[in-house]
């Protein structure tokens, strides 16, 4: 029923220690030395583009330093905000006007997130627009300063049938090591069951009805997806997701950026997903119009 509902060191050898001259590592010398020898350059990376992206948003968005746009960014600076013109220049009048010169201007960091060179925060905008916005803002780190940016805001919701906001739950990440093994479950997920439309396959994916949604239209449970998808076709809404464009994973939370439609109207869907022991366990959203290509202030592209 609810089916329908949802239409590295091989080798055991051993070295005596009196051969090696080196000193004994107190605690910290030795995790340190654990970690360099984990360490990959896929995971360094990620680790200094985190550290970008948390800086620039600390700095920018949260202490509202405007001057410190050209420490983290850079020219050639690609913009995918269909409000915004491409270009440093257009980024730096954006930034004077909406947070140097507004008192109301506020941004909360909930988290941030790193795959490679692209950074992801997830937070909450005041001041940058008739009413508070959630956002998802992805950027592209290129020797140490963001040089692309996408993003999807939508209007902070009251709390869902769960009574769960848009942006509770979860921040930290766990997990590293199963990136890859999360990305490909997620990307299964997105391509067979969302896109594909084989939601008899939907039970491969939770682990039975444990599914924590932060969706501000919908409650907890796979059951709860069942019936708020229900209700919106009852109510003559259709939803397509129809091509994933990108898909970023850190440990155990991956985004999924894809296009679809609503009733017809292009739109932008940037989903979190939280996995958890090998199935998919929690789901935050922000879902968004795409303006036609002769509205938008900039031809890069929603994505």
């Amino acid at each position: 029923m609810l089916e329908k509902a949802i239409g590295h060191m091989s080798g055991t050898s051993e070295w005596p220690l009196d051969c090696l001259e080196i000193k004994p590592m107190n605690i910290l010398n030795r995790t340190a030395f654990a970690a360099a020898l984990l360490a990959t350059p896929a995971t360094a990376l990620a680790a200094d583009t985190r550290d970008v992206v948390t800086q620039a948003m600390t700095e920018l968005m949260v202490e509202k330093k405007i001057d410190v746009i050209d420490r983290y960014f850079a020219e050639p600076y690609i913009q995918h905000n269909q409000s915004v013109a491409t270009g440093l220049a257009a980024f730096k009048g954006l930034a004077n006007a909406v947070i140097a010169g507004n008192p109301a201007f506020d941004y909360q960091m909930i988290r941030v997130l790193a795959d490679g060179d692209i950074g992801i925060a997830h937070g909450i905008y005041e001041g940058f627009g008739e009413v508070p916005l959630v956002a998802f803002d992805v950027f592209r780190v290129e020797d140490g300063k963001v040089v692309e940016h996408w993003d999807n805001l939508a209007p902070v919701a009251p709390p869902n049938p769960s009574g769960r906001s848009q942006t509770d739950g979860p921040v930290a990440v766990t997990d590293h090591d199963r990136t890859d093994a999360n990305k490909a479950l997620v990307a299964n997920f997105v391509d067979t069951v969302l896109i594909g439309g084989a939601f008899d396959r939907i039970g491969d994916y939770f682990d039975g009805n444990t599914y924590i949604q932060h969706n501000s239209h919908i409650a907890d449970g796979v059951s709860g997806l069942a019936a708020g998808l229900k209700a919106q076709a009852d109510a003559g809404i259709s939803m397509r997701i129809t091509r994933r464009h990108a898909l970023y994973g850190d440990g155990n939370f991956v985004l999924v950026l894809s296009e679809g439609d609503i009733s017809g109207q292009p739109t932008a869907f940037y989903d979190l997903f939280r996995v958890e022991n090998g199935k998919i366990a929690e789901h935050w959203d922000v879902i968004s119009p795409i303006l036609p290509d002769s509205e938008a202030a900039n031809q890069n592209g929603k994505f």
